[in-house]
């Protein structure tokens, strides 16, 4: 089995080292039948191989999978997504850059799909990269549900898409806090992210934390301690049953307290040296 995989694999690396890549293109710009389709699955599939990542970024291929991300069939568009993110995964530049346009079909296909499936993971963390720039958070804000589907995959995602979800909304916050985080509170995010901070990996663990620093220091927004409270308690209710809510809910109120009072320090310490 070995065998036959790396047969496999070095099989792509020599299609693409043998001049693949061009022809590929052209047939990506073609606008009638299905070519374009097969040739984005043939992308997907040769782009999984990794050192055929940096090749097929530097073609140029992006926007013409975007393309199809735009106006393909839904197979084109899940085969799309895919080859996008393999070749985000790239350790080699050059890196892919994504458009703002890409927001809104990355937006429809997160909503229609288990927030917990393989493709989920890829969608969100397209998302993840597409909220690094002022463009593309603004275009997800655009999309309807956009900012909710987010919220939506915090709460129901796997480990990999609730990490790349609660990145996003992280990105948000931390690029414009004023702007951003009331539409954020909107959609209801604190018991997902409370429950992130429980079960999440340790890097979404700590955006979750971060997340709910920020939130929780909106004027317009404050919760009330009792509100708070209330929602912690649930959660924890939820988590360890009403025999150990209490001590649960009394833990994460601790480590919010202990968050706040090390900012508290730091903003101290800044301001003493200024």
């Amino acid at each position: 089995m070995f065998s036959y995989l790396f047969t496999y694999y070095r099989n792509k690396v020599t299609i693409v080292s043998s001049g693949a890549i061009p022809p590929l293109i052209g047939l990506l710009k073609i606008e009638y039948g299905n070519l374009r389709e097969l040739a984005t699955a043939t992308i997907l599939s040769l782009s999984a191989a990794s050192d055929n990542k940096p090749v097929i970024a530097a073609s140029g291929v992006a926007p013409l999978l975007m393309h199809v991300l735009r106006s393909g069939s839904l197979q084109g568009r899940v085969d799309a997504v895919t080859a996008l993110h393999n070749l985000s995964t790239s350790k080699e530049e050059p890196k892919i850059v994504l458009d703002a346009g890409a927001a809104a079909p990355l937006i429809n296909l997160l909503k229609e799909c288990k927030k917990y499936s393989k493709f989920a993971e890829k969608t969100s963390s397209l998302l993840e990269i597409l909220c690094h720039s002022e463009e593309g958070r603004t275009a997800i804000t655009n999309v309807d549900g956009g900012i909710l589907t987010l919220v939506l995959t915090v709460e129901e995602g796997s480990l990999v898409s609730t990490e790349h979800a609660v990145g996003a909304l992280l990105s948000f916050c931390q690029s414009d806090r004023k702007k951003y985080r009331g539409l954020i509170l909107n959609e209801g995010p604190i018991p997902g992210l409370l429950r992130l901070t429980a079960e999440g990996t340790s890097e979404a663990q700590n955006r979750a934390r971060l997340l709910l620093d920020l939130l929780r220091e909106c004027p317009e927004k404050r919760m009330s301690s009792t509100v708070f409270e209330r929602i912690v308690y649930d959660f924890a209710t939820q988590v360890d049953g009403t025999d150990r809510a209490a001590e649960t809910a009394k833990r994460l109120l601790e480590d919010v307290v202990h968050r706040n009072m090390d900012q508290l320090k730091v903003s101290s310490c800044t301001n003493s040296h200024d």
